[in-house]
């Protein structure tokens, strides 16, 4: 299983940034996937998670209201819309996958088994 993220960059608070994560394999709708972010030394901290089916999601405090976890089972993707963007939300951006037998909304990143390489994401004041 290969996880790759995509659109990070730099953005101006107040703006919007949409990340995006292909997933290989055949297994992409049974399983929840979730974001993480790690900002220069600090933990890796959840983001968000979206359920297999799609229909169900879960946010830290921190981005409720501002970020909208989405997935699209038939394109291996899930993807995290960014809005209302603050300096604070500096970081690099890794989507994963849930492992087996873990909560969909697990919040743990030992809980989740692949990872992709990380999308970096800017926010200047």
């Amino acid at each position: 299983v290969q996880l790759q993220a995509s659109g990070g960059g730099l953005v101006q608070a107040g703006g919007s940034l949409s990340l995006s994560c292909v997933t290989s394999g055949r297994t992409f709708s049974s399983y929840g996937m979730g974001w993480f972010r790690q900002a220069p030394g600090k933990e890796r901290e959840f983001v968000a998670a979206v359920k297999w089916s799609g229909g169900v999601t879960y946010y830290a405090d921190s981005v409720k209201g501002r970020f909208t976890i989405s997935r699209d089972n038939a394109k291996n993707t899930v993807y995290l819309q960014m809005n209302s963007l603050k300096p604070e939300d500096t970081a690099i951006y890794y989507c994963a996958r849930a492992a087996y037998g873990s909560s969909w909304y697990a919040k743990r990143p030992p809980e989740y088994d692949y990872w992709g390489q990380g999308t970096l994401v800017t926010v200047s004041s």
